[in-house]
């Protein structure tokens, strides 16, 4: 008869893989950035930007995770699909890691709340910078007050966003 506890492998003390620990983070962001190739018509702007949803929330949630220059090639990924001029997400996802690393280090502690101010922060300020940077390359005459609702949304989504982000987080350092 065969011991079952020969076939048992333990979990504790296992690592898990490097590939899964750096690549998730980064496929996530690509994914949601690729969100916006869907086949969805509107008149106006109103998807979420959930590149740039799933790009704070890993860096809020996981400060150590990335440096300031994983705002270019992610920014590009995301200029690629979603029709902005080339460089506009380049420029706006850097300086705003880097305006993020600036208030970390400023800060002692944070708290949810401290969080969704600097996402939210964040989210007007990429937006706002989009609809400048598609206005000067000739994106027509459009008001910027008909991208507010695209920040509402983006806005109001960052909570369920980090929360998806933790579990998959949770999964990810899992041995």
């Amino acid at each position: 008869m065969i011991d079952p506890h020969l076939y048992y492998v333990s979990r504790l003390g296992r690592q898990p893989s490097r590939f899964r620990l750096a690549s998730i983070p980064v496929i996530t962001v690509l994914m949601g950035s690729a969100i916006t190739a869907l086949p969805l018509i509107a008149q106006t702007p109103v998807m979420p930007h959930f590149g740039l949803l799933l790009l704070l929330s890993w860096r809020l949630l996981r400060p150590e995770l990335w440096r300031s220059w994983i705002g270019l090639p992610l920014g590009l990924f995301d200029d690629m699909l979603s029709g902005q001029p080339i460089g506009s997400a380049m420029f706006l996802w850097t300086v705003t890691l880097m305006a993020v690393d600036g208030v970390e280090h400023r800060m002692v502690w944070r708290s949810y709340r401290q969080d969704w101010l600097i996402a939210c922060s964040a989210i007007i300020f990429c937006i706002t910078g989009g609809w400048f940077f598609a206005r000067i390359t000739g994106g027509g005459n459009i008001r910027l007050l008909l991208v507010a609702p695209q920040m509402l949304w983006t806005i109001l989504l960052f909570p369920v966003v980090v929360r998806q982000c933790a579990r998959i987080d949770r999964w990810r350092v899992m041995a």
